[in-house]
């Protein structure tokens, strides 16, 4: 065993022997950088390890990413921001299954991993075993068996979980939060959640296009495929669609089949808009309403179902049990009927008069609509920056930091540092171009026994297993009801991790490779 991995195995000792309480302890990492490792390269790889880099607190010590050409593009992306570090002095390589066999020579302390959703949890989980703490990009996992194994995993090696919802630190999120768990808004059982996703391509026509084609392309030089694949069912790569396809790709984001980004509507490789998007948009009603379990789940409306890849647009209602207030002990709160929508269906504005009254009729591009017995909140954007609230004898919508009554409830979350471009003077917007550094900074003060230590989660992380694993398992519940198609009301037993279907348990557990097995 090596010096680091010998100082992994006594942090994990300190943290199970309670050192890393409120206040934080500072021996273990206080003269010594955290060895962190990046999975995924570029794309939301680089934007999550170069932020901790900056940090100070990390020193890099390996690089994964099934496409080699990464690294010269990592490379070119440092330098033109003025980051000093040398990509081709740090061990690279192109399967995670070998870096993770090596992560004990490497002196490994934490890992982000920014990848395709399929292989998640296999690299998450293949790391904690060994002690090492995961950042994970959201959704953090793809299948609801992966995330049960990912939660055990989490606890029973005692490390630090950070999900990739940034919109989590945000100043504003945390206070709506908060407000809304006060109570202000009464009984609440309904809420709209919405997004413009997918922006990529997915559908009927994709699914067509890819059964057409099965001898497939010559593989990309530089890109490990059969890494790639990872646990996924082993199948011939695909480069591009041609230029006359019929393929929704709205943002004109690439005529790539899975590589790179496209992979997302792929129902063996992502898990859709529901599975990314829904991670930051039904953020605030899944705090603030403290939800918990799902019992039942259905899709109300779908458009260009298939059975490769998710549809182009879908409404799916989901039913969280009632339950008792963690905040507030005592308080029985009641079930809550969400609705989830995506393609850019939005819900009719007659949902929230107060709102489209005051805004020439219209519903914002993506949001949260939480409606109780004595107001509503509304969240304009994907992540929070925006929150407004109005009581049923108000006229108009307030911001969450200018509303009397909001403002008179008591502060319960601490702020993340520099997780906010601004909210001086009452302002709860951000701008979109560094607002997550918080949320990484979280993790890495976490890892050091450092910063806030959050009730509500028990971890000094705010999207730790605590909060996200029960927000994944509703997602994914979502999820399977939109591979079952129209009117298909599905019962969901957490406990037992079954539905009352036999086929839509055929998607609880995910394929899994032989030879990729975790």
């Amino acid at each position: 065993m090596t010096i680091n991995a010998s100082r992994r195995g006594f942090l994990r000792g300190l943290a199970g022997a309670g050192v890393f309480g409120i206040g934080g302890c500072k021996c273990a990492f206080g003269q010594q950088k955290i060895r962190l490792a990046a999975v995924g390269v570029m794309g939301k790889g680089y934007s999550d390890w170069v932020p901790m880099l900056k940090s100070g607190f990390v020193e890099m010590v390996a690089f994964c990413d099934a496409d080699y050409g990464m690294r010269e593009k990592a490379q070119m992306a440092l330098i033109r921001d003025g980051i000093d570090l040398d990509m081709y002095s740090i061990p690279f390589y192109t399967d995670y299954r070998k870096l993770l066999d090596d992560a004990g020579i490497l002196g490994i302390d934490a890992m982000t991993i920014s990848t395709p959703d399929h292989v998640h949890a296999a690299i998450a989980v293949g790391a904690m075993k060994q002690g090492i703490h995961v950042y994970v990009q959201k959704p953090l996992v793809r299948t609801l068996w992966e995330n049960d194994y990912f939660n055990r995993t989490a606890r029973d090696n005692n490390v630090i979980v950070q999900m990739g919802n940034q919109g989590s630190s945000l100043d504003s999120m945390r206070r709506c939060t908060e407000v809304i768990q006060s109570g202000i808004l009464g009984d609440v059982k309904e809420v709209h959640v919405w997004t413009n996703r997918p922006v990529w391509p997915q559908g009927t026509n994709v699914a067509d296009w890819v059964k057409k084609n099965t001898k497939g392309d010559r593989v990309r030089d530089g890109l490990n495929w059969d890494a790639w694949l990872g646990v996924a069912e082993k199948r011939p790569f695909l480069d591009q669609y041609p230029k006359d396809a019929d393929v929704y790709d709205p943002w004109g984001l690439g005529k790539n089949v899975y590589h790179t980004f496209t992979w997302r509507g792929f129902f063996d490789f992502g898990a859709g808009a529901f599975g990314d998007m829904a991670c930051h948009t039904m953020n605030l009603a899944f705090r603030g309403l403290e939800l918990g379990a799902v019992s039942d789940a259905e899709c109300t409306q779908i458009e260009s179902e298939n059975d490769i890849a998710y549809p182009l647009k879908s409404v799916v209602k989901l039913t969280y049990k009632a339950r008792e207030s963690k905040v507030r002990p005592g308080v029985n709160l009641p079930a809550v009927t969400l609705y989830w929508y995506d393609g850019n269906i939005k819900p009719d504005a007659a949902i929230m008069p107060k709102w489209a009254s005051s805004h020439g009729g219209k519903v914002p591009d993506t949001g949260c609509y939480i409606i109780g017995s004595k107001g509503a909140v509304l969240m304009q954007d994907d992540y929070g920056a925006r929150c407004a609230i109005a009581l049923n004898d108000e006229k108009n919508f307030v911001d969450i930091f200018k509303h009397g009554a909001a403002q008179a409830v008591p502060r319960t979350i601490p702020f993340c540092d520099n997780s906010s471009a601004s909210v001086a003077g009452g302002k709860s917007t951000v701008e979109m171009k560094g607002f997550a550094e918080g949320h990484y900074g979280e993790f890495l003060r976490a890892i050091r026994g450092e910063g806030n230590y959050y009730e509500q989660t028990h971890s000094r992380c705010f999207s730790d297993i605590e909060y996200c694993i029960p927000q994944m398992e509703g997602i994914l519940v979502g999820c399977v009801a939109q591979r079952m198609g129209r009117g298909v009301k599905l019962e969901w037993d957490s406990a037992a991790q079954k539905f009352n279907s036999a086929k839509a348990n055929e998607f609880v557990k995910p394929y899994i490779r032989k030879g990729f097995e975790f």
